[in-house]
């Protein structure tokens, strides 16, 4: 069997808000109890020995959502960045963060309590952790295309295009291949998530929904890919 060892995990966290209707909690508490589930989670990853982690925080169409609910998430994530405990966290796991996806989309504070916590882990080199926000598969892929329109007219397009020079394209360059991309909330799909990075991935559909995940749910996940076998295409 091929590539049993994961290096990149991936995760959706889904089910925030059905988290919080079946359970009467407001929509701030589920979207501050996920956010929070996040750093067990990525606890629980390392001490499997997972060195990257890609999480979905925000997509594209996520930002369509009504603004009070925005307004929610974005207060729960920037309690999180400027709360010292994140950093000491993220310090001892020697995890470094990496903000993927349109900054722009992002509110001009929040985008500053990410890129602060991302200037003090640039150092930290054990683990890496991958958060996607304002990212979506498809401007991924619209950005491929711009870029290489770009450097067309400038006369900078290399002659044959490899996969690694292709790859320099994405908004998500910097994102490793991922083994296994892990859903939570019963959804059976990817919603356009990382097409380059997931062509090769297992894929594990959890019907928790994302604040209810336990680390016997991460478990069951990893134990399932470990008895797969990984082809990749041959």
């Amino acid at each position: 069997m091929k590539n049993k060892k994961i290096e990149t995990i991936a995760v959706i966290p889904d089910g925030n808000r059905r988290w919080a209707r079946s359970n009467l909690a407001s929509i701030s508490s589920a979207y501050s109890l996920g956010i929070d589930k996040f750093l067990d989670f990525s606890e629980w990853c390392y001490s499997y020995g997972i060195r990257n982690i890609v999480v979905w925080g925000l997509s594209t169409e996520n930002t369509g959502r009504p603004k009070s609910e925005l307004d929610a998430l974005f207060s729960a994530y920037a309690k999180l960045l400027d709360d010292e405990n994140t950093l000491r966290r993220l310090k001892e796991k020697d995890a470094r963060l990496i903000l993927v996806g349109e900054r722009g989309l992002l509110p001009k504070n929040l985008l500053a309590s990410f890129e602060r916590l991302e200037k003090q882990t640039r150092n930290f080199k054990e683990r890496k952790i991958f958060a996607l926000f304002g990212y979506g598969g498809r401007e991924d892929m619209m950005h491929i295309a711009g870029g290489i329109a770009k450097d067309s007219t400038k006369g900078k397009l290399p002659k044959r295009i490899s996969e690694s020079s292709f790859k320099k394209y994405l908004i998500s360059k910097d994102v490793p291949d991922i083994d296994l991309v892990i859903r939570t909330s019963g959804e059976l799909r990817l919603s356009g998530f990382m097409p380059w990075q997931a062509a090769y991935s297992e894929l594990y559909f959890s019907k928790k929904y994302w604040p209810a995940f336990a680390k016997k749910d991460l478990d069951r996940a990893i134990s399932d890919f470990l008895k797969r076998e990984r082809r990749f295409g041959v």
